[in-house]
């Protein structure tokens, strides 16, 4: 896979990075249901092997765990080897399954050192807001990673899920390396004006979710969703919920042949039509087992024709019409 600089940085990275979400396992309350840890190793050393030079972790995924796997899965000698990105501003107490929301500069001071002894690392590659909440912290919050850039404990800051005037009011505090906001085939906001102001301040995009946490793969069903745990996030959302699972297994159906004719899995189209557009710098692909990264990895090299393109949009159309009555 060719690199793609992250902005305004000198970071180079992959155009397919490897997100641990799923990888803080169960037991908390955007958790993915049970995940094996040994799974989870192995599925970050099989990306790290086939090429992909970032992961993208959280604080709060797991409530910690998914860090501790990641600086476990790197330990050995590949720390040098890979871009580790991770997040604040959502913090818990204990084992409880609320979720607090702060930006506050004390807040994610505690944050970043948390998350350096989690990572067994001295300094974070990129770190990012997790969101920006409360909206009346941004500054404060955004003001605080500028800081701790300052210090040499983070080389560069980005943020995530921010709207435009979020975008703007950071950019007038310190000036932001990247975006990483959700975006698929089913959630496509941010092509309306968030793209090309990033395009125009030279803030890299890594885009979360290609797959629409599984909806995309071309693996999932309906009986896989009716079957979803309690303590899986998806099974809360309307995404994966009738009537709009229907229409959404509706389209992979119509773009596996697309697939087959490019000689490509669902899952690897679903990535490649998010690195079509040139200012994404990078696609997030979760993984919960190294089979799954060894073949959406591929995903990378993957182009997509002007023919292809046109006819997925005219699919997304018929399904944005089929929405809209709901």
């Amino acid at each position: 896979m060719q690199s793609r600089r992250l902005g305004g940085s000198g970071l180079q990275l992959t155009p397919i990075g490897l997100g641990t979400w799923a990888m803080g396992g169960g037991g908390w309350l955007f958790g993915w249901g049970p995940q094996d840890d040994a799974a989870s190793i192995d599925a970050i050393r099989a990306g790290l092997d086939a090429g992909i030079n970032w992961i993208d972790t959280a604080a709060i995924y797991g409530h910690g765990h998914a860090e501790t796997i990641v600086a476990r899965a790197v330990e050995g000698g590949r720390r040098d080897q890979v871009v580790i990105a991770t997040k604040c501003g959502r913090v818990w107490e204990g084992d409880s399954r609320t979720i607090g929301k702060s930006l506050r500069r004390d807040s994610i001071f505690s944050e970043v050192d948390a998350s350096l002894r989690r990572l067994r690392v001295d300094v974070i590659d990129l770190y990012q807001l997790h969101w920006p909440e409360p909206d009346e912290q941004v500054e404060e919050g955004w003001a605080a990673v500028g800081d701790l850039i300052a210090l040499g404990k983070v080389r560069f800051g980005g943020v995530c899920n921010f709207n435009l005037p979020q975008l703007q009011r950071a950019q007038a505090i310190h000036p932001i390396t990247s975006l990483q906001p959700p975006y698929s085939m089913l959630r496509r906001d941010i092509e309306a004006e968030v793209v090309q102001w990033c395009a125009a301040h030279d803030v890299g995009i890594l885009a979360y979710s290609p797959m629409q946490a599984g909806l995309l793969t071309g693996t999932f069903t309906a009986a896989r969703a009716a079957a979803l745990s309690a303590d899986d996030w998806r099974s809360r959302n309307p995404l994966f919920q009738e009537p709009q699972l229907t229409i959404n297994l509706r389209l992979v159906d119509a773009l596996k042949p697309i697939a087959a004719r490019l000689d490509a899995t669902v899952a690897q189209l679903a990535l490649a039509w998010v690195l079509r557009l040139p200012e994404i710098t990078s696609a997030i692909a979760g993984a919960r087992s190294a089979v799954q990264i060894q073949e959406t990895v591929r995903a990378g090299d993957l182009r997509l024709g002007a023919d292809v393109i046109a006819e997925i949009e005219a699919l997304l159309q018929a399904r944005a019409s089929a929405i809209a009555p709901l």
